[in-house]
């Protein structure tokens, strides 16, 4: 994101990279990338995206695929870890064949998912790249975050809205798959497995090149044995096969799971109240689902894809094809908009600001009762941290609210107590208190977390600013002209065109 500067003579907040007015100019446009390094491929998306002044806040209007990069089979070195050299080259190679320049890049999203995230060097990877690239929103997704991206990204959720539907998204790649539940275009619940088409992959000759933990441990499930080097018995890959798909429809359709197949799980189960009306499918593995890959690349792909549709056309909820498969979880932007929170704000101290790139939750709290429970409160927030991998506390985090009934001290003691209990891990690593209101209270909500209860982490409270799930946030600092904050919103963009779904050959 470009740096903000505040012009001295009127106050104003510009982009320093080409000093626009965003309090005058209508219309932005802006070069995005997605790069998306998974355990399965890797592949990059290059945007243009053009964003109008909707009130105080800029919105999306136009989204440009300027290129398509070409699917590369994630490269892994002898330990195992990621291929920095070849992951390198690659990008490089298609900033060229885009034409474009890092440099020129003004937002992005570089996500590292599946089992890539758990390589050991996952994080530098994600440090390099980002710095490679451009500026980024995120640099790596963890199983809750990355199963809505690929919820979004599928249009599974839009498409909740539009058939008024319970749309289940599964998204198989090479290390795990992703389940999503959509309805009014929200994602309601979510669940992960260790079930991939990499689990196992071969070389040209059909020997065993690599193989997952969660591979060793489905073949000795069905008695196959599997060596580096060695031609696996073709029955007894059938039979590993067979059984990835039936412990995945266990996991998608049932409400009550066997050992065997809680064990592979690497968030909550699935409620499953009730079976979806429409099941998608996203991720590399779709590709053969949809008879939109024939090719082979040395995986499970094929094989786990009739598996997985045999046992779904069974259960009886239509399948359709969804707006994105193997790219559903390219972030291809991130969208700018700005607003200029109220004046009725606290920030303690003052040189806290100004904060980047600061994830917001938008928990459903429960703050219409006229008094006020701060354990609901404070779980409501450990919900909202769960859901996008953030409770662990490494990174600062905005609590966006909606505050609903009287200011009194009892309800504001009791909003701000079961916050703080609710934020207790990130508060204890010294991260900053944020929250973000839409009302006019921010500054009463600020003042009550320093002064009474007496907080020593830095507080910032700002009102006047809507935001929603997946906002990333930049807030400037004060300006000396209204005592306000200039607060910079990048929502994630998802993919629209059908084009973005097909791998390349």
């Amino acid at each position: 994101m470009s740096d903000e500067v505040t012009d001295n003579a009127g106050g104003r907040v510009f982009f320093s990279n080409v000093r626009r007015s965003l309090e005058e100019e209508d219309e932005i446009r802006l070069t995005s990338v997605g790069v998306d390094i998974g355990s399965s491929t890797s592949h990059l998306v290059f945007s243009r995206i053009v964003l109008e002044r909707l009130d105080s806040r800029y919105i999306v209007s136009e989204r440009e695929v300027l290129h398509e990069s070409e699917v590369l089979l994630t490269p892994y070195a002898a330990d195992m870890s990621i291929d920095a050299a070849a992951l390198g080259s690659f990008i490089d190679r298609q900033y060229a064949l885009a034409a474009i320049d890092p440099l020129n890049i003004d937002t992005g999203a570089l996500i590292l998912t599946g089992v890539a995230v758990r390589r050991s060097n996952a994080r530098a990877i994600g440090d390099l790249f980002a710095a490679q690239a451009g500026k980024f929103v995120a640099v790596s997704a963890g199983d809750a975050l990355e199963t809505s991206l690929a919820a979004f990204g599928s249009g599974a959720a839009a498409r909740s809205i539009r058939e008024t539907a319970r749309i289940m998204n599964i998204d198989i790649g090479g290390g795990t798959s992703k389940i999503a539940v959509c309805e009014a275009g929200e994602v309601v619940d979510v669940t992960a497995a260790d079930i991939g088409a990499r689990i196992v992959s071969f070389d040209a000759g059909g020997r065993v090149a690599r193989i997952e933990t969660a591979g060793y441990s489905f073949a000795a499930d069905v008695g196959l044995i599997l060596e580096l080097g060695v031609v696996p018995d073709p029955e007894g890959l059938d039979r590993m096969v067979g059984l990835m798909a039936d412990q995945l429809f266990a996991i998608v359709q049932q409400n009550e799971l066997a050992p065997a197949a809680a064990a592979l799980l690497r968030l909550d189960p699935l409620k499953n109240e009730r079976a979806p009306d429409v099941i998608t499918f996203s991720g590399g593995v779709s590709e053969y689902i949809y008879d939109l890959q024939t090719e082979a690349f040395g995986d499970l792909g094929p094989q786990l894809a009739r598996a997985v549709l045999a046992r779904i056309r069974s259960w009886g909820p239509r399948i359709e094809q969804p707006e994105q498969g193997i790219r559903a979880t390219v972030v291809g932007a991130s969208q700018y908009t700005i607003q200029v929170s109220g004046s009725t704000i606290y920030v303690s101290p003052q040189d806290i600001l100004p904060l980047k790139n600061i994830a917001v939750i938008t928990p459903d709290l429960p703050l219409a009762a006229d008094t006020l429970d701060s354990a609901q409160i404070a779980a409501a927030v450990r919900i909202g941290l769960r859901h996008f991998d953030l409770e662990e506390g490494v990174q600062a985090v905005a609590v966006c609210y909606r505050w609903q009934g009287s200011a009194t001290f009892a309800r504001l003691d009791a909003f701000c107590r079961g916050v703080s209990a609710g934020l207790e891990n990130l508060l204890a690593q010294g991260l900053p208190l944020i929250l973000v209101g839409d009302g006019d209270i921010g500054g009463l909500i600020g003042i009550h977390c320093g002064q009474e209860l007496r907080l020593a982490n830095a507080i910032v409270s700002i009102d006047g600013i809507a935001l929603k799930a997946f906002d990333f946030i930049d807030i400037g600092a004060i300006l000396d002209t209204s005592g306000a904050v200039p607060v910079v919103i990048k929502s994630l963009v998802f993919p629209t065109s059908t084009a973005l779904g097909r791998a390349a050959a």
